[in-house]
């Protein structure tokens, strides 16, 4: 065992002849390697945070004005504010290398007033949204305000390469939006859904609110977004993620897939390596800082406050709240194989192990012999299991001895690496394997993913890879990035064998086997299982691979991609479903520091119109197309307001956390929080890093991701624009609900989506000039 050899890597024993030293120079030298590469990164983290600490302008500058200074004072001219004599006289002599010190502290003075002046300049230059709404539309001008915004912050922004951390300091808070403001958004949002008699009670509830416990709960949070970085991200952490009781499994993990008409090996052990070398490498670029932050439009930064969990981080359950425990450095990951686990070694000699090495421990484990020990196999399906019996089960069985010790090493991997012994496979003409192929990766059997990791990585036994990550450390974009990065290289990565290029330059360590005493909690282990398992087969998921057009189209429509299969969505649920019904569109506030998400309603008033137009065959073509615009306008601005910081849910959850803490009872907060969400939405985003050349290589883009549905009686729903003609859709649905069929709403989307084509078809015939009839709707 390892964890044996280590103990006694170094002891002594007193005898009648002296001291008796022994001791073992390979895990000596190993503990020597580990102590550097960690003052390594403390000392990388100290040179960044200074770097961070006067972005965006440059250290080096210091040596200038200092260099100034120094030249001024020797030649008779005073420094500005006559700095270096005020600094002078309160040091012990008046000699020249005083005189130095002196110019050195005024120029640091100086130094500093101008960084903090231009990063604050920044930070009040990206408080500034006006840009966001400027229209898009050919011809349109440009405001003159937002002109010259934008010259100044592409200034600002490229004055110095940034660090992925530079911008934060220059990040503005959150703005909360007034009590009065968000009930007219929640009131406008809601009409759609509700009867004249309902719809008049809500009002009434909203202006009561308004009128009364509001105002009480708003000044509360005044407070805490005058104080806290962000006022919504901490609790929305804690109490949607942390506190929540349900399995992480279907309900909170999600999932991604490989780049599904790429097929670069079928041998498991090279991609496994490839992947596994990939993603250490991005560890790698996050640690150091060295990853460019997310610039939209090149110049408007991107909070990269989630990316600090992205690795070395677990999610640990309580009774009655979970934590999130991130491990400062990690040197190595754990493999799970046919229900053992292993500990694998991902450095040597202060170096990550290359891919040809990696391949070399991965296939020792395929060629292992070794069998699970009694609960091994299933043990995963406690991190499946409700939060709080995992708890109990965890305070019981795994708080000493083995147990632990193996589920800290799980824990403190840099993530979990699943060697499946099933392929994933894709065949357009057989839809079903890649339905299966997402269902592998949402939930496996589920005891072969480690739910509670940051993530686990999944590989096939033909080569396919694909993720299940948690939730709570981030938000998809951030695996999307990452899931791109790899992409971008893992092309390059094999020979013409299949095999990982190069050749190892030494034996790498060989994997070791966890140790457990799995017997006390046989019978635990066996409830998680037939829960788990009882809880994927309630669950059917549907890949669409609609191939008939994608954003080329849409574009040449004058509309946004996103706001345009947002409505072919509306239109489907209701031939679905005969009804609308409250619909979730994640969107992103990182335009704001440590800022996550914030809920689009896409089913509006103007989007309810044209889909009763579309049910109705006396309404003109013509009509339905402006009534089509008019909906995806109405749209674009609530995704635009959302982006901005005028959501409506993030500052509803915010006010009821408050009324909870007071205990005080709010009608209208109470029946706000529990309206079920039977269309849950997410546009997984791509082109976050230039290392992808889609013209280059256009089938390394990956199939996008899912998650499961969040209302028992509705559907989870997430689409990727994956190419000018090319649209991935997972859809999620409970078997147990009579009123969903992933299958019948699969159907129901590609005629929404073929019926809006034949629409703007038409409408293109009947207007020979099509860009002047047709509108914008600003892309996002």
């Amino acid at each position: 065992m390892a964890e044996a050899h280590a103990a006694v890597a170094f002891s002594f024993a007193i005898t009648h002849e002296g001291f008796d030293i022994n001791y073992d120079h390979e895990v000596l030298n190993l503990v020597w390697n580990s102590g550097v590469r960690s003052w390594k990164k403390r000392l990388a983290r100290a040179r960044n945070g200074v770097r961070n600490g006067v972005y965006p302008a440059h250290i080096q500058s210091l040596w200038l004005i200092s260099a100034i200074a120094l030249g001024l004072h020797f030649a008779g001219y005073q420094a500005p504010f006559n700095l270096t004599n005020r600094v002078l006289v309160h040091l012990p002599s008046n000699t020249t290398n005083w005189q130095v010190t002196a110019c050195f502290l005024a120029a640091l003075v100086i130094w500093l007033s101008i960084c903090f002046t231009m990063r604050y300049t920044l930070k009040l230059l990206l408080m500034y949204k006006g840009w966001m709404y400027e229209s898009r539309a050919p011809g349109s001008r440009v405001s003159l305000p937002t002109m010259l915004w934008v010259a100044v912050v592409r200034v600002l922004s490229s004055w110095n390469k940034p660090g992925l951390y530079s911008f934060q300091g220059s990040l503005p808070r959150l703005p909360l939006p007034s009590v009065k403001d968000t009930m007219t958004r929640y009131l406008r949002s809601v009409r759609p859904l509700l009867d004249d008699d309902n719809y008049s009670r809500m009002e009434r509830l909203a202006k009561e609110f308004e009128q009364n416990i509001g105002k009480k709960l708003q000044w509360y949070l005044v407070l805490k977004s005058w104080w806290s970085t962000n006022y919504v991200s901490d609790w929305w952490e804690e109490y949607v993620y942390l506190r929540g009781r349900s399995p992480l499994c279907v309900n909170s993990n999600f999932y991604g897939t490989d780049a599904i008409f790429m097929n670069l090996t079928n041998k498991q052990a090279a991609r496994a390596a490839n992947v596994v070398h990939l993603l250490l490498n991005f560890r790698r670029l996050i640690e150091h800082q060295e990853l460019q932050p997310i610039m939209v439009q090149g110049m408007i930064p991107l909070c990269s406050w989630q990316y600090e969990r992205t690795f070395n981080t677990a999610r640990v359950p309580g009774l009655e709240t979970d934590r999130i425990i991130h491990y400062k450095d990690s040197n190595h990951i754990v493999v799970l194989h046919k229900g053992c686990y292993y500990k694998m070694i991902i450095y040597h000699k202060g170096r990550i192990l290359r891919p040809c090495e990696l391949q070399v421990q991965i296939e020792e484990i395929l060629k292992a012999k070794a069998t699970p020990l009694d609960g091994e196999e299933h043990l995963a399906a406690l991190t499946a299991w409700n939060r709080s019996k995992w708890a109990e089960a965890r305070n019981t069985y795994f708080s000493r001895g083995v147990n632990h010790v193996s589920l800290r090493t799980i824990e403190s991997a840099a993530f979990v690496l699943s060697l499946d012994d099933e392929p994933f496979e894709f065949d357009l003409e057989r839809p079903e394997l890649l339905d299966n192929f997402g269902k592998k990766l949402l939930h496996g059997n589920g005891y072969n993913r480690w739910f509670d990791k940051c993530f686990t990585v999944c590989v096939a036994t033909n080569g396919r890879v694909g993720f299940n990550a948690e939730h709570t450390w981030a938000d998809a974009p951030v695996l999307g990035h990452l899931w791109e990065y790899i992409f971008g290289d893992d092309i390059y990565g094999y020979d013409e064998a299949g095999d990982t290029k190069g050749t190892p330059e030494f034996q790498p360590p060989l994997p070791t086997r966890l140790s457990w005493d799995l017997t006390p909690c046989l019978s635990k282990i066996d409830e998680a299982t037939v829960d788990v398992t009882k809880l994927i087969n309630e669950v059917n998921l549907r890949i669409l691979v609609h191939q008939e057009y994608g954003k080329g189209f849409m574009k040449k429509c004058r509309i946004s991609p996103d706001a345009y299969i947002q409505m072919a969505l509306q239109l489907a649920y209701y031939r679905d479903a005969g009804r609308f019904s409250l619909t979730y569109e994640a969107s992103m506030t990182r335009l704001f520091r440590e800022g996550r998400t914030e809920t689009v309603r896409p089913c509006t008033i103007e989007s309810a119109a044209w889909v009763k137009a579309m049910q109705n065959q006396s309404i003109s073509n013509d009509e339905r197309v402006k009534m089509l615009q008019a909906a995806c306008d109405r749209h674009q601005l609530g995704y635009q307001d959302s982006m901005c910081g005028r959501g409506i849910d993030r500052h509803l959850f915010c006010l009821y956390v408050v009324s909870k803490y007071l205990e005080v009872d709010s009608p209208f907060l109470n029946e706000v929080l529990s309206e079920p969400w039977r269309l849950s939405t997410s546009q997984t985003p791509h082109g976050q890093t230039p290392k992808m050349d889609l013209k280059k290589h256009p089938n390394c883009i990956s199939a996008g991701g899912g998650f499961g549905p969040v209302a028992d009686d509705g559907y989870g729903v997430s689409y990727i624009i994956a190419g000018e003609n090319l649209i991935f859709f997972h859809i999620s649905a409970k078997t147990t609900c009579q009123q969903t069929d992933v299958h019948r709403f699969s159907e129901n989307i590609s005629q929404a989506l073929a019926d809006i084509r034949s629409m703007f078809e038409q409408h293109i015939r009947d207007h020979p000039k099509p860009a002047k009839s047709i509108q914008n709707g600003a892309s996002t």
